[in-house]
């Protein structure tokens, strides 16, 4: 009974978060899914993939379907031993999104108890947590990786808080479960910047231990954190070595060329260009949009309804309520911040940001000046190029910092440490004395009201300005009324104005009421429970009525559309009639994942496409070079005509699966090799980088008209060819080279072959009639997943022993 007692609260409160994660997405209960546009488009990229699992009840781990061909690393490969990843399909059983929603709640839960919060108080900084508008948009987008990794985070952190605390057995085993489940998770941006927060709480602990003068339990803890780092890492082994060993090959991998498309010098010294990794920088000024959501216009698809000034003025123009409101909706931009694309402000919530104004007046631990420093550290780099000197520092001497973009969604940091603070705000609050209470209220209600206040004042220094105002006025200067485009700017900053005074008072009245509220139950006048849940209910019903404006019930389909995102075209069934092994290019779609649904494309969907091919586009194809189109096998290029409807173009010229060349350009660098490719006869002539591959010296080999290479089979990990030549010939394969992974055999006897053309494959093949073989057989994937397997062993050893060791320590203090 005692037991009962002890856990009914998390009974109920885990109960909750299964509700409340079903009911907010209540479409899933009728089989329904949510429609992601990057789920879509990982779907398009997998598709390839996917039938090869369902006919060959097997792993391929390479896809020709997108960018001529790379590894599946990245595209929700399954790896032999993945133990760790059936304990997290297991926590993840509720339908998605849901899933991610609860994981959101329970972790955070898990993390407001070890920071020792009552569970009705735990409960409700869990929702407020996974309701922070951020967490619920990437859901609505589709970045499932993403949000996997954040749902993780609150549990490594628990985990070293409890091995700071002297807990070694549950501390280290929750850290090592937790980092494996963090790490399996697959987004390591936001693992990475996981790190920023645990150095900020490390130091923490390190300052105490060595104020103390306990050099031993440190010793002791860092021990610990050794062993668990070890064996998460071990038991995520495969995954993380193929990601290893693909990063180079891919876009996250520093160029090899000195030169940029335009033939100016390449001075950028980072993995990825400055401006790419930049280019979602969060204003500095709109950083204020955790406070009130709309300050900055809200989001890029902000709808404007007939009580707008646009709506108004256009009606006045003589559009009809029809037409008035379409292009209200159409034209009404009114996000006017910095970064080219939002789907939501990142609004953490006005009562959260009001009660981690009260932790830092009122609760007396120490640690949650590590967590505000962690909020402020993040906050200034998700700021980017608009914080240029703690941005390039980052980029320039950081290890791995250059290789992520987007350097705005660092925040997700902040969107953590700022619930963690509301709360311990609020649990200090009910255990101080009135004196205390009256205090901290005092000065937090200065401070939040304070900064509403001066908002307002300021609303005249900001122009109401955005990135997007200059295009808009162009398009409608051209129009027969001269005075349309201004009159059309005015009424559109006239709406932004009223977006940001709107929100202001709605955040302002909201602190109002927590601040009435704990106001009242220090006079005595509400209980304990009845002021929590009434200050909780407020906190999370503000944040989940600004989440609907953004993801809804609208967003959910049925489960076949989600299956089946793409439909195909006209232009896609004819090409579907050919039957043979060939490419597609559709000109306008090079950054979607649509086309490699159906086809063996030049195009994806993917942040770490293949670096050499992203080179191929902007250094040769995006100049027009068709023999470059030519090589890589590209038989059919899907255009628009000039009445804007698509057709499919068939490309005569084609090399085909394979050939035999004449003449062999020896170059001595990548930048040799990319120049060789201007002006090069692909069917004929083939370019080698003879510093990188050690080729024979043969510069011309005999071709007979005659001289054939068939393929006879394609599966995407593996690739069957007959040659027939009378002579000793070299050999072009129109598919990328993968330095790792791919092994070749001559009449099943080894050979080698070597990169040919920047991106191909080349071999030289003996005369006469010979079978060559291509099989994908990455030995990354059979070493990984024996480490994998033993660290999971090891783990679960870890773990009974921990749970012995534990109930044992509990008799004895019985």
């Amino acid at each position: 009974m005692k037991f009962l007692n002890k856990f009914y609260p998390h009974l109920f409160a885990i109960l909750g978060f299964v509700v409340i994660s079903l009911i907010y997405f209540y479409p899933v209960l009728q089989g329904k899914q949510i429609y992601q546009s990057d789920i879509a488009q990982f779907t398009g990229m997998a598709k390839e993939q996917n039938d090869f699992r369902a006919e060959e009840n097997a792993e391929p781990y390479w896809t020709g379907a997108a960018f001529g061909g790379m590894p599946t690393y990245q595209m929700g490969a399954n790896y032999p031993n993945d133990w760790i990843g059936a304990l997290d399909d297991a926590l993840r059983f509720l339908p998605r999104p849901s899933d991610y929603l609860f994981l959101y709640f329970l972790g955070f839960y898990g993390l407001l108890l070890v920071l020792k919060t009552d569970p009705l108080k735990a409960f409700f900084g869990a929702l407020a947590f996974g309701f922070s508008t951020y967490m619920i948009i990437i859901l609505g987008v589709g970045h499932n990786a993403k949000a996997h990794a954040i749902a993780y985070m609150p549990m490594v952190i628990a985990g070293v808080i409890l091995v700071f605390r002297k807990r070694y057995i549950v501390g280290g085993l929750v850290t090592m479960i937790a980092t494996a489940l963090e790490i399996n998770a697959n987004h390591f941006q936001m693992t990475y910047y996981l790190l920023f927060l645990l150095l900020f709480l490390s130091g923490y602990f390190i300052y105490k231990y060595i104020k103390a003068k306990e050099f031993k339990p440190l010793l002791y803890a860092f021990g610990t954190f050794v062993v668990a780092g070890i064996f998460a890492i071990g038991a995520n082994a495969t995954g993380l070595m193929a990601t290893s060993e693909y990063a180079d090959f891919s876009m996250r991998g520093k160029s090899e060329l000195t030169f940029n498309p335009d033939g100016s010098k390449n001075e950028t010294k980072t993995s990825m260009d400055y401006n790419y990794i930049t280019e979602y920088s969060y204003g500095v000024s709109e950083s204020l949009n955790l406070v009130a959501p709309r300050l900055f216009g809200g989001s890029n698809s902000e709808k404007l309804g007939k009580q707008s000034h646009i709506y108004e003025f256009i009606s006045k123009k003589g559009a009809s309520p029809e037409e008035a409101i379409d292009f209200t909706e159409n034209y009404g931009v009114t996000y006017w911040g910095d970064q080219p694309i939002v789907a939501a402000p990142a609004y953490i919530g006005a009562i959260v940001f009001f009660l981690a104004i009260l932790a830092l007046f009122n609760d007396k631990r120490k640690i949650k000046y590590a967590f505000l420093a962690g909020a402020i550290f993040t906050l200034m780099l998700s700021w980017g190029k608009n914080f240029p000197f703690l941005t390039n520092f980052f980029i320039d001497n950081v290890p791995m910092y250059d290789k992520f973009r987007a350097v705005s969604s660092i925040q997700v940091i902040l969107e953590l440490c700022f619930p963690v603070l509301a709360i311990m705000g609020l649990q200090s609050f009910f255990k101080s004395d009135k004196d205390t209470q009256w205090k901290s209220l005092k000065l937090t209600g200065a401070v939040a009201l304070g900064l509403i206040v001066l908002l307002f004042l300021a609303k005249g220094l900001f122009d109401f300005s955005g990135p997007i105002d200059a295009r808009l006025f162009e398009m409608f200067s051209q129009m027969g009324d001269p005075t349309f485009a201004d009159e059309f700017m005015d009424a559109l900053k006239a709406d932004r104005k009223d977006l940001y005074s709107a929100d202001l008072l709605r955040s302002g009245f909201l602190i109002v009421v927590a601040f009435g509220l704990l106001w009242l139950y220090m006079k005595e006048r509400l209980s304990n429970t009845l002021a929590v849940v009434l200050v909780g209910v407020f906190m999370v019903g503000d944040l989940v009525l600004i989440d609907k404006k953004y993801v809804d019930s609208t967003g959910f389909v049925s489960a076949r559309e989600v299956k089946e995102p793409f439909q195909a075209t006209p232009s896609d069934m004819h090409i579907l009639q050919d039957t043979s092994h060939y490419r597609v290019y559709e000109i306008n779609g090079r950054l979607q994942a649509r086309t490699s649904y159906f086809h063996k494309s030049l195009s994806g969907y993917s942040a770490v496409r293949p670096r050499r091919m992203d080179q191929l586009f902007a250094y040769q194809i995006d100049k027009n070079n068709l023999e470059v189109l030519n090589m890589l096998n590209t038989k059919y290029v899907i255009q628009v005509d000039e009445k804007g409807q698509e057709f499919p173009a068939i490309n005569p010229d084609a090399n085909g699966n394979a050939w035999f060349v004449e003449e062999v350009k020896f170059v001595n660098s990548p930048d040799e090799e990319m120049k060789a490719l201007d002006s090069i006869d692909s069917k004929n002539q083939v370019v080698i980088n003879n510093k990188e591959f050690k080729v024979s010296n043969v510069t011309t080999y005999q071709k007979d008209s005659t001289a054939t290479i068939v393929l006879n089979k394609y599966k995407p990990n593996y690739l069957k060819y007959t040659s027939n030549n009378a002579n000793k010939g070299l050999a072009v394969f129109s598919e990328i080279y993968y330095p790792k992974g791919w092994n070749v055999t001559i009449d099943g006897k080894e050979a080698t072959h070597f990169r040919v053309n920047y991106t191909l494959r080349g071999m030289e093949i003996p005369a006469g009639k010979h079978t060559i073989e291509f099989k994908f057989e990455p030995q990354v994937i059979k070493t990984g997943s024996t480490i994998a397997l033993f660290s999971s062993i090891g783990m679960l050893l870890f773990l009974l022993g921990g749970i012995y060791f534990e109930s044992k320590k509990k008799k004895a203090n019985a």
